[in-house]
């Protein structure tokens, strides 16, 4: 596990999908009682760490070097030594003002993010046993992207207050993805499971005047490794079951969906197999009249079944003899 990343798992769009009042919680702190302390530098002692300084919601800048470079409107300086804050305004007193310290939202977001991601990494470790991996589209599972961003949400809610009200909903739906992945109930898209040798269909390309589906897998493939397999209707006019056909193509030693093993087979509505054990059945709203499409084309994706899955809802119980 890379404990060390900087991966996050889930955007800023999807904090605010999780909680859109999230930007209420920004982590900056206000700052009262400040001192004047020559024309127009101002101070306040036990301040407590600063590394941003905000007027009025602007951006002050970076800290100055030191006491001494402190002299331009604005300027500012931490002094750690006696946990004081030095700032010249040259319009107005801080006094009037709402001064605060934090970090830009966008870093603090950032941060909670990748936090957020390692905490989810170590749920799930003894499930996944590294980071997690993106689909072939370069996304991240769904789920993953939902349940960090819950974690990400938690941990900003409790960071300003934790005894806020709202963490608690979001902790139980939290927990119960978390439980449901871990237990193998809650699937994700990347991972091979007992029945992933069953396939997945996809369409690719259909028309959408088509009335024709590939609507049931039966079998397994007991192929080596992984297989990603393309069928596409290959004869078709407008016709109906019984009259189109449909090819299927799988991989060769250098590549995906290329070598035909399955030639102009004529759709019968039944159980129709594709490749091994594995067999296909297609279905229309209405077999006297279901049109059906030429070069519609759908993808089936395969696992070995002698693959080792990488979830399991398998577990363990206590037992307990009366």
């Amino acid at each position: 596990m890379a404990v060390t990343s900087t991966i996050s798992y889930c955007s800023d769009t999807n904090l605010l999908e999780v909680y859109p009042s999230l930007s209420g919680y920004d982590l900056k702190r206000r700052i009262y009682g400040w001192e004047l302390s020559g024309s127009n530098k101002y101070f306040i002692r036990n301040s407590g760490l600063v590394t941003r300084l905000y007027a009025d919601g602007k951006d002050a800048g970076a800290a100055q070097s030191s006491y001494g470079d402190v002299g331009t409107d604005e300027e500012w300086f931490y002094d750690s030594t006696s946990d004081t804050v030095w700032f010249v305004n040259t319009s107005a007193s801080p006094n009037t003002q709402i001064m605060e310290a934090g970090d830009d939202w966008a870093t603090v977001k950032t941060r909670f993010r990748r936090k957020a991601s390692r905490l989810i990494e170590s749920h799930l470790d003894n499930r996944l046993a590294r980071e997690v991996l993106k689909d072939r589209e370069g996304n991240y599972p769904e789920i993953i992207v939902h349940i960090t961003a819950l974690q990400t949400v938690i941990l900003l809610l409790k960071a300003h207050d934790p005894t806020n009200e709202v963490i608690t909903p979001f902790q139980d739906e939290l927990n119960e993805l978390i439980d449901g992945l871990k237990a193998g109930t809650i699937v994700l898209p990347t991972s091979i499971s007992g029945d992933s040798s069953k396939g997945v269909i996809r369409e690719v390309s259909v028309d959408s005047a088509s009335d024709l589906r590939p609507v049931e897998l039966r079998g397994h493939y007991h192929g080596s490794g992984y297989e990603l397999i393309k069928v596409i209707v290959d004869s078709a006019d407008d016709t109906i079951i019984g009259t189109a056909t449909f090819s299927v193509y799988g991989k060769n030693s250098t590549t995906l969906k290329t070598d035909q093993i399955v030639s102009s087979k004529t759709i019968n509505g039944d159980f129709q197999p594709i490749i091994g054990s594995l067999a296909i059945r297609w279905g229309t709203d209405d077999v006297a009249t279901g049109l059906v499409k030429e070069d519609d084309e759908y993808e089936i994706e395969l696992w070995g079944s002698s693959l080792d899955a990488t979830i399991s809802s398998v577990g363990s119980i206590r037992m307990t003899r009366n």
